[in-house]
C-alpha cells in the first residue's frame, strides 16, 4: 500500500498549521497530525514544516503524505468478549477483572486490545499508535465497560467526549468504613508518588493534576459501605485514591488500601457500571451498563444476608 497525499490551499489570514490540518483532515486526531509533522511528512510551500505550532499567514499551500498503517506487532487473539454494544464506529465492551487493556511490558498478550484485534482486524492502527481504538483505560483488576473506536472519524470524536468531559462515567465501589458524610465532592489532586514511582498519590496542584469525584451512599453496613462514584476527571487510580483520601479505601485494594483483606475477594472491589456517552453522529447521548460480575455480587449478597 502506498502513501497518500493531500494537498490544501490555506486561505485564511492567521492559523496554526496543526489546527488547521485539523479541520482539513477530520477524520484524524490533533496528535496524530501533530506526529505527522514531527516526522517530516507536512511541507508548507514545498518546505517540510518544523513544528505544528508554526502559523500560516494565508495563501500557503499545504502538502500532508499520509503513509499506510504499519503493523506495530500487535497479535489479533482469540478471546471470548462480552460486547454491550456495536455499530460501524465502535464497541463498548464489559471488561473482565484480570485483564489488561493493552499490551506493555509483561502484558505482550491476552489484553482487551489483543482480543479485539482478533473480533475486529481493522481496527489495527486506528488512533496511530500501539493502542488501536482506546480512548480511556481501566486498571487491570477493575472490571466494567470500555469503549473503543473502530475508525479515525470516531477516534477523534470519542478523544473529545473524554477531554471536553461530556462523558458521564458511573463506578460501583465498596469500601471498608464509611467516608465522611453520605455524598460529597472530592477535589484532590493526584500525581506520581515521589517514593513509589509505579504507584499514584494524592498531591498538590503543582506537582500533580487536578482530580475531581463526586459520590453517593447507596447501601451501608456494620463495617463497609456500596458507593457510587462519579469522576469528573479521567487520573490514574483516581477513585482508588480518592475513596482512600476519605479514609475509606477500596476493600481489597492491595496498593491504596490495607494490607489484609476485610473480605474474602481476590481483586479490589471497583466496577465500572454506566458510561453516558454522545455517539459520533448522534445528538443524544446513550447510556451502557454492565452488571456486577459474580465474583462482586457474592460479596455484597454476602454482607446483605449477614
Amino acid at each position: 500500500m502506498s502513501d497518500r497525499t493531500e494537498l490544501f490551499q490555506y486561505a485564511g489570514d492567521g492559523e496554526r498549521l496543526d489546527k488547521y490540518l485539523v479541520i482539513c483532515l477530520p477524520e484524524f486526531s490533533r496528535a496524530r497530525l501533530q506526529g505527522l509533522i514531527l516526522d517530516g511528512f507536512v511541507e508548507v510551500n514545498g518546505r517540510v514544516a518544523k513544528k505544528g505550532g508554526q502559523m500560516l499567514g494565508g495563501g500557503e499551500r499545504v502538502s500532508v503524505r499520509i503513509p499506510p498503517v504499519q503493523s506495530v506487532g500487535l497479535v489479533a487473539e482469540d478471546i471470548p468478549l462480552d460486547v454491550i454494544f456495536e455499530n460501524d464506529e465502535l464497541i463498548v465492551v464489559n471488561k473482565p477483572a484480570g485483564m489488561v487493556v493493552h499490551p506493555g511490558a509483561g502484558h505482550e498478550s491476552g489484553t482487551l486490545v489483543n482480543a479485539v484485534l482478533g473480533y475486529e482486524p481493522d481496527i489495527e492502527g486506528i488512533g496511530g499508535e500501539e493502542r488501536p481504538g482506546v480512548v480511556h483505560r481501566l486498571d487491570k483488576d477493575t472490571s466494567g465497560l470500555i469503549i473503543l473506536a473502530k475508525n479515525e472519524r470516531a477516534h477523534r470524536w470519542l478523544q473529545d467526549q473524554f477531554r471536553l468531559r461530556k462523558v458521564e462515567k458511573t463506578y460501583l465501589a465498596l469500601v471498608d468504613g464509611k467516608p465522611p458524610t453520605p455524598s460529597g465532592r472530592v477535589e484532590a489532586p493526584i500525581g506520581r508518588d515521589p517514593s513509589h514511582r509505579k504507584q499514584m498519590a494524592v498531591t498538590t496542584l503543582e506537582r500533580g493534576r487536578e482530580a475531581i469525584s463526586e459520590y453517593k451512599t447507596l447501601q451501608s453496613f456494620p463495617r463497609h459501605t456500596l458507593l457510587e462514584f462519579h469522576p469528573h476527571t479521567g487520573r490514574t487510580h483516581q477513585i482508588r485514591l480518592h475513596c482512600a483520601f476519605l479514609g475509606c479505601p477500596i476493600v481489597a485494594d492491595p496498593i491504596y488500601g490495607h494490607k489484609r483483606s476485610s473480605l474474602e475477594l481476590n481483586r479490589h472491589f471497583l466496577h465500572a457500571f454506566r458510561l453516558k456517552i454522545t455517539l459520533p453522529g448522534e445528538k443524544e447521548p446513550r447510556s451502557f451498563e454492565a452488571p456486577l460480575p459474580a465474583d462482586l455480587a457474592g460479596v455484597l449478597e454476602t454482607l446483605r444476608n449477614a
